[in-house]
């Protein structure tokens, strides 16, 4: 494979170098290019599996970082160009963990591994169920030949139950093992085959107990976690791919020759010149040579009011050119253009976030080694005081079993579910479960404004001021334009029962407005050359009268003033940070007594929020637009209406719906109480190992007890926690 030159960043334009993810970066000091590729690292799931990789990869000769993004799996390499890729994919299988070039292709699937887990969870679940009804007869004094016949009947179904299911933890188990290491599912699996094996084993041989019920249960609980871990980062990674679906597919490019031709947005290279016709999307970052056109800047800015742009204006990737046709000059290839800049500022901040740990995943590090050693050591200990090989394996296995960290496993996930559907029945969607964590922690909010404190639609503030006869006309000029403050005419004036002129020679002039005559008379609405009036305004002319100016207004979202009171009275500031100028930003700050930073782009959100959390404060960070995307992800929580595009939908943690901002503060008091529940389960599950560990290393407790107990002491987790069915209120 080659790789570019030293010199400035660029993508890769080869391919093959697209598809192994590989960026050519600025050169090092001694000359060699330095090199990012992108590894996807499916086996990883957990803290523990970031810092195994990211410390195991330190000292690897050429290597300068390597971070894993958990959310993605995929890690994320920077090396010198000596170091290969499969010297990097070897480097990484030594850690315990597959690995392979990320295609873009790829990429974009879907992550099959949820799909397997639900499967998976969906069989352990269904044989827990039949197999529970068997050993409650059992328990209920069958003996003799019905006894037998119920072990055998629940070991046809839990062997292969055991044999589909346990898949997820016994791949993981087996690699980590065949590498020289260990993880939080080689206890797991040996614990569950063990039993498994050992109560074959009493079942063939006609004994009192087999522990069929205690395996597949505790398959089920630990799958419903991970299957629940593995959805919520499914869709925390589709907020990249709804972004890049803005992207054109490509421009009509003028050659050389004088004639023209369609060219993929991926083949755009500087220099070349493209037509981007009213109604399109611009396909790549360029400089405007001739036309004049108004364009939807929303992308980047959040504004809803369109801006007119002229030759010499910079036209950006994604953004929708409204009115007439506009020749571009090329300045970036799509890889580079401001489109692309935001999915990767989305996916860096995405990573950055990642490495929260939670407290669960921080006792999980300890959890392997320590059961590994208690459980040998109860086997040994027992072997040692002259019990037969079979009780000392009973006992291994119970303390395998009653180990497992099942209610520390779900000390925050089914806390977090009773809250998630607390919150849904009030009208926030959480997403990610960890986000009632941060949201909990917030003590800093921003804003942005159109779409989010206000409702994002002009509306006409002074529909009285159009004489009642000149009402047809100027339904029937707001008619031709699909400009939003033309919309919001034709709005309002339909809602009247308006019905429209007929107009004659009408036409649209970009950056002005609609022209027309009516019966001989000309008539206009737009702009007026020489009068100066609001973004949030437009003028009816009528050859003859006195100009009517119209007036717009974005209103403020029920119960907005309310909603950033309350969120005060927790102890949060709030504050405004939004691409709109500051003319249309003033009577917001007024209405609501907010500071506000205007005329801000992504890339100055999210140094806001890297300032601020620089500074220690948790920021809340609530937007709606393409252009909050990146912020939705950098900040440490972010919530966004149900109005906003799919990318800010899919960059937050949680959506609100209806119109009212209130969703926002009671989500906060949710997330609040639903950390006091979860520190409560924390305390019960500790508890519970502090009681349960010694009966079983004592032999008090058979692997049956073992998984009841720990059944137990989950069901007692999960009973805590439906106390937050109310959380929401």
């Amino acid at each position: 494979m080659e790789h570019s030159p030293a010199g400035p960043a660029r993508r890769i334009r080869s391919p093959a170098d697209r598809d192994l993810a590989v960026t050519a970066l600025a050169a090092i000091d001694g000359g060699e290019p330095l090199l990012r590729t992108v590894l996807a690292v499916p086996g990883a799931h957990c803290a523990g599996c970031i810092a195994k990789i990211e410390q195991g990869l330190r000292g690897l000769p050429g290597l300068v970082s390597a971070r894993l993004n958990i959310t993605s799996k995929q890690l994320n390499v920077t090396h010198a160009s000596s170091l290969t890729i499969p010297a990097l994919v070897e480097a990484v299988g030594r850690l315990g963990f597959e690995a392979q070039p990320l295609s873009d292709a790829a990429s974009r699937e879907k992550n099959p591994e949820t799909r397997r887990l639900l499967r998976a969870t969906g069989v352990a679940g269904f044989a827990s169920m039949n197999i529970m009804l068997l050993s409650v007869s059992v328990w209920s004094g069958a003996e003799g030949a019905i006894r037998d016949l119920f072990h055998l009947l629940s070991g046809l179904i839990a062997i292969p139950t055991v044999a589909y299911s346990g898949q997820p933890f016994f791949r993981s188990a087996w690699s980590a093992v065949r590498r020289g290491r260990t993880n939080m599912d080689v206890p797991i699996s040996i614990g569950v085959l063990l039993v498994t094996a050992l109560s074959l084993f009493e079942a063939v041989t006609g004994g009192p107990h087999a522990y069929f019920d205690g395996a597949v249960m505790l398959l089920f609980f630990l799958l419903v976690g991970r299957s629940l871990d593995s959805v919520m980062r499914d869709r925390a990674r589709d907020g990249v791919a709804s972004l890049l679906k803005q992207q054109a597919a490509g421009a009509l490019v003028i050659r050389d020759d004088g004639g023209s031709e369609w060219v993929r947005s991926e083949d755009l290279a500087p220099g070349m010149r493209m037509i981007v016709a009213a109604g399109e999307r611009v396909a790549a970052d360029g400089i405007v040579e001739t036309g004049k056109s108004g364009v939807d800047l929303s992308l980047l800015t959040g504004e809803s009011a369109p801006r007119l742009l002229a030759a010499g204006d910079r036209a950006h990737a994604g953004t929708l050119n409204l009115d007439a046709a506009l020749t571009i000059r090329v300045t970036a290839t799509a890889s580079d253009s401001s489109l692309a800049e935001i999915a990767r500022l989305m996916g860096e901040a995405g990573q950055g976030r990642s490495r929260y740990v939670r407290i669960a995943d921080r006792a999980a590090r300890l959890y392997a080694p320590a059961v590994h050693t208690l459980a040998a050591l109860s086997f040994v200990t027992w072997l040692l005081v002259g019990a037969s090989a079979h009780q000392a394996l009973l006992i291994a296995a119970a303390v395998l079993i009653i180990t497992c960290p099942c209610a520390l496993g779900l000390a925050v996930p089914a806390a977090q579910i009773v809250a998630a559907g607390s919150l849904m029945r009030a009208g926030v969607l959480v997403k990610d479960g960890s986000a009632l964590e941060r949201l909990a922690e917030a003590d800093r909010a921003l804003f942005d404004k159109t779409g989010t404190l206000t409702l994002g639609r002009p509306d006409l503030f002074n529909p009285q001021a159009i004489p009642d006869a000149a009402k047809p006309i100027v339904l029937a000029l707001a008619s031709v334009s699909r400009h939003p403050l033309a919309s919001a005419v034709r709005r309002s004036l339909e809602a009247e029962g308006v019905c429209p002129a007929s107009l004659d020679s009408v036409s649209e002039t970009a950056g002005i407005g609609v022209s027309a005559s009516y019966r001989g008379v000309a008539v206009s609405l737009g702009k007026i050359p020489g009068l100066e009036i609001d973004s949030l305004a437009t003028a009816f002319t009528m050859e003859g009268h006195a100009p009517v100016i119209l007036c717009f207004n974005d209103q403020l979202r029920p119960e907005a003033a309310g909603a950033i009171e309350r969120l005060r009275a927790l102890g949060i500031e709030s504050s405004i940070a939004t691409g709109d100028r500051a003319a249309s930003v003033a009577a917001v700050t007024r209405g609501l007594g907010l500071r506000a930073q205007s005329s801000m782009i992504p890339q100055d959100k999210l140094d806001l929020i890297d300032r601020l959390q620089n500074q220690g404060r948790k920021v809340l960070m609530v937007g709606d637009g393409l252009n909050d995307g990146p912020a939705l992800a950098a900040g440490h929580v972010s919530m966004a209406p149900a109005s906003a595009s799919d990318v800010g939908q899919n960059a937050a943690d949680a959506v609100f719906l209806g119109d009212s901002l209130m969703p926002v503060a009671r989500a906060v008091v949710a997330a609040r109480r639903t950390m006091r529940i979860v520190r409560q389960n924390f305390v019960i599950a500790i508890g519970y190992n502090i009681v349960a560990v010694p009966l079983a290393f004592m032999g008090l407790v058979t692997p049956l007890v073992a998984a009841l107990a720990m059944s137990g002491s989950s069901i007692i987790v999960v009973a805590n926690a439906l106390r937050l069915r109310t959380a929401a209120r």
